[in-house]
């Protein structure tokens, strides 16, 4: 049971919240309307990274479930399991994620790397974010790099409210 009561929030913020959720709200969603302000930067950032990049979105969704595993975040990889699978993401895939090294195709293992790096260490090794830039845009690597940093802050708020 989460920490704090849900809340069902009103006026605009808590509409634009439930427009980018398809017209509901998740326990997620009730926590931050305790904070309208928060709720709404929050959902105008989440909204970006959820549908207004060039970072394909198995790739997204990769970063977002290692980061729910890394972190012990539940709710997390049961919010985002269908995505991933939406994603192309199959069983195999997803049961790798799981493993302290996963077994998957070069570019995921340098992608999880990266994740791995940015959550466990924040600091990442110069030879890996140099053979990632051959795999990525200048652009999808900022986008992948905000994913990471974004779904770490999404994790942390969910565990530290029990969520």
């Amino acid at each position: 049971m989460a920490r704090l009561p849900e809340t069902e929030g009103a006026g605009d913020i808590a509409r634009r919240i439930r427009e980018r959720r398809g017209g509901a709200l998740r326990t997620l969603d009730r926590m931050l309307l305790h904070s309208p302000q928060l709720a709404d930067g929050w959902n105008s950032l989440l909204g970006a990274l959820r549908s207004r990049m060039e970072l394909a979105a198995d790739i997204r969704e990769l970063v977002i479930l290692r980061i729910a595993v890394l972190n012990r975040a539940a709710y997390e990889w049961t919010a985002h399991e269908p995505e991933a699978r939406q994603a192309g993401l199959g069983d195999a895939e997803l049961a790798e994620l799981r493993r302290t090294s996963p077994e998957l195709d070069e570019r995921r293992r340098r992608v999880i790397a990266y994740t791995d790096a940015m959550t466990r260490d924040i600091h990442v090794p110069k030879a890996l974010f140099d053979a990632l830039r051959a795999d990525f845009t200048d652009a999808e690597l900022v986008e992948l790099t905000a994913t990471v940093a974004a779904y770490n802050m999404v994790s942390r708020f969910l565990v530290a409210l029990d969520v």
